[in-house]
Protein backbone atom coordinates (compact mmCIF):
# COMPACT_ATOMS: atom_id res chain seq x y z
CA UNK A 1 0.00 0.00 0.00
CA UNK A 2 1.52 3.38 -0.84
CA UNK A 3 1.56 5.97 2.11
CA UNK A 4 0.60 9.48 1.44
CA UNK A 5 2.28 12.14 2.77
CA UNK A 6 0.83 15.39 4.21
CA UNK A 7 2.73 18.82 4.62
CA UNK A 8 2.37 18.42 8.24
CA UNK A 9 4.59 15.35 8.05
CA UNK A 10 7.41 17.78 7.69
CA UNK A 11 6.56 19.57 10.88
CA UNK A 12 6.72 16.33 12.85
CA UNK A 13 9.92 15.64 11.07
CA UNK A 14 11.82 19.09 11.63
CA UNK A 15 10.75 18.83 15.61
CA UNK A 16 12.52 15.54 15.77
CA UNK A 17 15.93 17.01 14.31
CA UNK A 18 15.35 20.35 16.56
CA UNK A 19 17.78 21.45 18.70
CA UNK A 20 16.04 21.04 22.31
CA UNK A 21 16.13 17.00 21.34
CA UNK A 22 12.61 16.56 22.54
CA UNK A 23 10.56 14.12 20.65
CA UNK A 24 7.55 14.18 18.44
CA UNK A 25 4.95 13.00 20.93
CA UNK A 26 6.07 15.38 23.04
CA UNK A 27 4.67 18.36 21.40
CA UNK A 28 0.70 19.49 21.46
CA UNK A 29 1.28 21.10 18.15
CA UNK A 30 0.03 19.30 15.16
CA UNK A 31 -1.88 16.60 17.17
CA UNK A 32 -5.25 17.36 15.40
CA UNK A 33 -3.46 16.21 12.39
CA UNK A 34 -4.17 12.48 13.53
CA UNK A 35 -7.95 11.51 13.38
CA UNK A 36 -8.34 8.12 14.31
CA UNK A 37 -6.52 6.77 16.89
CA UNK A 38 -3.55 4.13 16.44
CA UNK A 39 -1.48 1.51 18.28
CA UNK A 40 2.00 1.18 18.57
CA UNK A 41 3.78 -2.15 19.89
CA UNK A 42 7.36 -1.71 21.10
CA UNK A 43 8.98 -5.45 21.99
CA UNK A 44 11.95 -6.87 23.60
CA UNK A 45 13.39 -9.57 21.25
CA UNK A 46 11.33 -12.79 22.29
CA UNK A 47 8.94 -11.35 24.28
CA UNK A 48 6.21 -12.31 21.53
CA UNK A 49 5.44 -8.67 20.70
CA UNK A 50 4.99 -9.34 16.66
CA UNK A 51 2.35 -12.00 17.26
CA UNK A 52 0.74 -10.56 19.71
CA UNK A 53 0.57 -7.03 17.32
CA UNK A 54 -0.50 -9.13 14.91
CA UNK A 55 -2.83 -10.45 16.51
CA UNK A 56 -4.57 -7.12 17.86
CA UNK A 57 -4.61 -6.08 14.45
CA UNK A 58 -6.82 -9.03 12.90
CA UNK A 59 -9.01 -8.73 16.08
CA UNK A 60 -10.45 -5.15 15.99
CA UNK A 61 -9.71 -4.39 12.01
CA UNK A 62 -6.84 -2.82 11.94
CA UNK A 63 -3.73 -3.15 9.79
CA UNK A 64 -0.83 -4.52 10.75
CA UNK A 65 2.08 -2.62 10.28
CA UNK A 66 5.92 -4.01 9.92
CA UNK A 67 7.82 -4.87 6.73
CA UNK A 68 5.39 -2.05 5.04
CA UNK A 69 7.52 0.70 6.73
CA UNK A 70 10.62 -1.46 5.04
CA UNK A 71 9.42 -1.37 1.59
CA UNK A 72 8.15 2.22 1.79
CA UNK A 73 11.64 3.44 2.79
CA UNK A 74 13.33 1.38 -0.05
CA UNK A 75 10.57 2.50 -2.71
CA UNK A 76 11.31 6.44 -1.58
CA UNK A 77 15.52 6.33 -1.38
CA UNK A 78 15.04 3.85 -4.88
CA UNK A 79 16.91 0.94 -2.86
CA UNK A 80 16.58 -2.77 -2.91
CA UNK A 81 14.29 -3.82 0.39
CA UNK A 82 17.28 -5.98 1.64
CA UNK A 83 19.37 -3.49 1.84
CA UNK A 84 16.88 -1.43 4.20
CA UNK A 85 16.15 -4.23 6.11
CA UNK A 86 20.05 -4.72 7.01
CA UNK A 87 20.45 -1.34 8.48
CA UNK A 88 16.41 -1.32 10.11
CA UNK A 89 16.21 -0.20 14.13
CA UNK A 90 19.72 0.12 14.14
CA UNK A 91 22.41 2.76 15.36
CA UNK A 92 25.42 3.64 13.22
CA UNK A 93 28.35 5.96 13.69
CA UNK A 94 29.28 9.13 11.47
CA UNK A 95 32.35 7.52 10.35
CA UNK A 96 30.47 4.46 9.13
CA UNK A 97 28.17 6.81 7.50
CA UNK A 98 30.86 8.90 5.57
CA UNK A 99 33.12 5.54 4.58
CA UNK A 100 29.97 3.41 2.77
CA UNK A 101 28.86 6.51 1.54
CA UNK A 102 32.29 6.72 -0.42
CA UNK A 103 32.82 3.08 -1.34
CA UNK A 104 28.87 1.53 -1.64
CA UNK A 105 26.88 2.74 -4.26
CA UNK A 106 23.95 0.91 -1.77
CA UNK A 107 24.58 2.95 1.53
CA UNK A 108 21.45 4.82 2.89
CA UNK A 109 22.66 7.71 5.38
CA UNK A 110 21.45 7.06 8.82
CA UNK A 111 19.70 10.73 8.45
CA UNK A 112 18.33 9.36 5.56
CA UNK A 113 17.08 6.70 7.13
CA UNK A 114 15.22 8.21 10.05
CA UNK A 115 13.98 11.14 8.25
CA UNK A 116 12.03 8.67 5.74
CA UNK A 117 11.16 6.33 8.54
CA UNK A 118 9.55 8.57 10.63
CA UNK A 119 7.49 10.30 7.46
CA UNK A 120 5.82 6.82 6.83
CA UNK A 121 5.46 6.23 10.46
CA UNK A 122 3.67 9.60 11.13
CA UNK A 123 1.80 9.09 7.81
CA UNK A 124 0.63 5.40 8.72
CA UNK A 125 -0.09 6.83 12.12
CA UNK A 126 -2.09 10.14 10.51
CA UNK A 127 -4.22 7.42 8.86
CA UNK A 128 -5.02 5.99 11.68
CA UNK A 129 -6.87 2.09 12.28
CA UNK A 130 -3.11 0.75 12.19
CA UNK A 131 -1.28 -1.12 15.01
CA UNK A 132 2.54 -0.30 14.23
CA UNK A 133 5.33 -2.50 15.34
CA UNK A 134 8.61 -0.97 16.53
CA UNK A 135 10.93 1.83 15.03
CA UNK A 136 10.39 3.64 18.08
CA UNK A 137 6.82 4.88 17.10
CA UNK A 138 5.39 5.78 20.46
CA UNK A 139 8.45 8.51 20.40
CA UNK A 140 7.48 9.73 16.69
CA UNK A 141 4.02 10.19 17.23
CA UNK A 142 1.76 11.92 19.87
CA UNK A 143 0.92 9.82 23.40
CA UNK A 144 -2.17 11.25 23.14
CA UNK A 145 -3.35 10.07 19.69
CA UNK A 146 -2.69 6.45 19.65
CA UNK A 147 -2.01 3.33 22.07
CA UNK A 148 1.39 2.91 23.10
CA UNK A 149 1.95 -0.60 24.72
CA UNK A 150 5.43 -2.25 25.85
CA UNK A 151 5.72 -5.65 25.30
CA UNK A 152 8.48 -7.39 27.71
CA UNK A 153 9.55 -10.82 29.07
CA UNK A 154 12.59 -11.78 31.43
CA UNK A 155 15.83 -12.27 29.70
CA UNK A 156 15.72 -16.31 30.74
CA UNK A 157 12.11 -17.00 29.14
CA UNK A 158 13.12 -15.31 26.22
CA UNK A 159 15.87 -16.84 25.48
CA UNK A 160 14.11 -19.97 26.00
CA UNK A 161 11.72 -18.99 23.52
CA UNK A 162 14.08 -18.54 20.98
CA UNK A 163 15.28 -22.26 21.50
CA UNK A 164 11.88 -23.69 21.24
CA UNK A 165 10.37 -21.44 18.77
CA UNK A 166 13.03 -20.92 16.44
CA UNK A 167 15.20 -24.13 16.74
CA UNK A 168 17.89 -22.11 18.43
CA UNK A 169 20.84 -23.88 20.79
CA UNK A 170 21.60 -21.62 23.70
CA UNK A 171 24.63 -19.74 22.80
CA UNK A 172 22.34 -18.86 19.44
CA UNK A 173 19.54 -17.72 21.39
CA UNK A 174 21.78 -15.61 24.04
CA UNK A 175 23.61 -14.00 21.33
CA UNK A 176 20.82 -13.78 18.89
CA UNK A 177 18.42 -12.13 21.99
CA UNK A 178 21.48 -9.86 23.25
CA UNK A 179 22.24 -8.21 19.42
CA UNK A 180 18.65 -7.15 18.61
CA UNK A 181 17.84 -5.96 22.17
CA UNK A 182 21.32 -3.92 21.85
CA UNK A 183 20.90 -2.31 18.34
CA UNK A 184 16.77 -1.97 19.00
CA UNK A 185 18.04 0.04 22.05
CA UNK A 186 21.02 1.74 20.84
CA UNK A 187 18.97 2.85 17.65
CA UNK A 188 16.28 4.54 19.96
CA UNK A 189 18.72 6.73 21.84
CA UNK A 190 21.02 7.49 19.09
CA UNK A 191 18.71 8.60 16.77
CA UNK A 192 15.56 9.68 18.56
CA UNK A 193 17.17 10.96 21.90
CA UNK A 194 14.98 8.78 24.51
CA UNK A 195 15.45 5.41 26.56
CA UNK A 196 13.40 2.86 25.27
CA UNK A 197 13.23 1.53 28.79
CA UNK A 198 11.59 4.63 30.17
CA UNK A 199 8.31 3.06 31.87
CA UNK A 200 6.36 6.23 30.98
CA UNK A 201 6.76 6.48 27.57
CA UNK A 202 4.07 3.80 27.50
CA UNK A 203 0.56 3.70 28.18
CA UNK A 204 1.10 0.14 28.93
CA UNK A 205 3.48 -3.01 29.50
CA UNK A 206 2.71 -6.31 29.38
CA UNK A 207 5.20 -9.08 30.89
CA UNK A 208 4.18 -11.91 28.85
CA UNK A 209 5.66 -14.48 30.87
CA UNK A 210 2.58 -15.96 32.10
CA UNK A 211 -0.04 -14.67 29.27
CA UNK A 212 -0.64 -16.05 26.07
CA UNK A 213 -0.87 -13.95 22.87
CA UNK A 214 -4.91 -13.88 22.56
CA UNK A 215 -4.70 -13.00 26.85
CA UNK A 216 -2.31 -10.27 26.00
CA UNK A 217 -4.29 -9.18 22.52
CA UNK A 218 -7.44 -8.71 25.29
CA UNK A 219 -5.56 -6.54 27.53
CA UNK A 220 -4.31 -4.47 24.77
CA UNK A 221 -8.02 -4.07 23.26
CA UNK A 222 -9.43 -2.96 26.43
CA UNK A 223 -6.92 -0.50 27.33
CA UNK A 224 -7.58 0.86 23.65
CA UNK A 225 -11.19 1.11 24.39
CA UNK A 226 -10.40 2.67 27.42
CA UNK A 227 -8.69 5.52 26.21
CA UNK A 228 -10.82 5.98 23.43
CA UNK A 229 -13.75 5.80 24.57
CA UNK A 230 -16.00 5.96 21.35
CA UNK A 231 -14.50 2.70 21.03
CA UNK A 232 -16.26 1.36 23.92
CA UNK A 233 -19.44 0.56 21.85
CA UNK A 234 -17.23 -1.43 19.54
CA UNK A 235 -15.79 -3.93 22.06
CA UNK A 236 -18.46 -6.78 22.14
CA UNK A 237 -18.99 -6.48 18.47
CA UNK A 238 -15.32 -7.35 18.11
CA UNK A 239 -15.88 -9.99 20.50
CA UNK A 240 -18.70 -11.49 18.21
CA UNK A 241 -18.59 -10.87 15.24
CA UNK A 242 -14.00 -11.97 14.94
CA UNK A 243 -12.86 -15.21 15.53
CA UNK A 244 -9.75 -15.36 18.60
Amino acid sequence: MSIRYYPLVNRFINSLQSSDKSSVASKSSGSYFFDQPFITVAREPGSGGAPIAKAVAKKIGFTFVDKQIIEEIAKSVEKRKEVIRQIDEKDRGAMTDMIHSIFNKDYVSDIKYLTEMSKIVVAYAHKGNVVILGRGANFITPMAKGLHVRITAPYAVRVQRAMDYEGFSKVRARKTISSVEKDRKAFIKQYLKRDSDKVNAYDLTINTTHLSVNQSRDIIIEAFCNKFSRFNRYSALFKKTVSP
